[in-house]
């Protein structure tokens, strides 16, 4: 079924992936980011996909974005909070900024896209939200406590929602990936990234396709008896 999908942080790497992946599978999409406007300009120019700029750690900018959106394509049924940050660093040198600044657009946006969006869903009947968390936030990563919680706090923030949902017809799940081939991962120093590599059973970092994929099968019909659930796709690195 073709409805709006709204993906955050959705011009590059994973998101940009989801957003191309969701437009290909008929549904009208949004990509939402935050500041480059020359890379949402040529993500728009190369796609056709929609771009919407605002602070998704901002709640009134989220409800007048999801407003937008739904005045320019129509109601919103599918939602991706895929938007992230990382601001590393060792607990005994991370300061204030560090931790919120990540804590607010990591976690904290995920509730002010829900918020924005749940209203509507539950009135049709109908919504997919799918919550990217990440295998740092089920093992941890040294220098990342900020980083960790925030994800951790996703897939907890997942199986909550998923249970009031459940009778609107919502489904709520996170795909929780490992290391992907994006720009962030590719400015690990390279002995780094060898380390990590030799740790994941396959073999290989994973692409952002990968997860674009695992996100289109959660947002279809045939996953609508799945909620709550976290899809790991990171090659076996971490299993529980």
């Amino acid at each position: 079924m073709s409805t709006v999908a709204i993906v955050t942080g959705g011009t590059r790497g994973i998101g940009e992936a989801i957003s191309m992946a969701l437009k290909e599978a008929g549904h009208r999409v949004a990509a939402t980011y935050a500041g480059n406007d020359e890379s949402a300009r040529k993500f728009s120019d190369s796609t056709g996909i929609s771009t919407y700029k605002f602070d998704v750690s901002d709640f009134d900018a989220c409800q007048a974005a999801v407003n937008q959106v739904e005045e320019d394509l129509g109601p919103i049924g599918i939602l991706v909070n895929n938007a992230g940050i990382t601001r590393d660093g060792t607990m005994h040198r991370m300061d204030y900024d560090q931790w919120n600044d990540v804590i607010k657009t990591n976690l904290s946006s995920c509730f002010n896209m829900s918020r924005a969006v749940i209203e509507g869903m539950r009135e049709r009947q109908f919504g997919r939200i799918v919550n990217i968390g990440s295998v740092n936030g089920q093992a941890g990563q040294y220098g990342q406590v900020n980083y960790a919680a925030a994800k951790s706090g996703i897939h907890g923030f997942t199986k909550a929602l998923a249970q009031e949902g459940a009778k609107a017809g919502i489904t709520v799940n996170a795909i929780a990936p490992g290391y992907v081939l994006t720009d962030m991962v590719r400015a690990v120093p390279e002995k780094v990234l060898e380390k990590i590599i030799s740790t994941i059973p396959v073999g290989r970092l994973g692409n952002p396709e990968d997860i674009a994929r695992g996100v289109l099968f959660l947002v279809s019909e045939d996953a609508g008896f799945i909620t709550g659930s976290t899809v790991d796709i990171n090659g076996g690195q971490h299993m529980y």
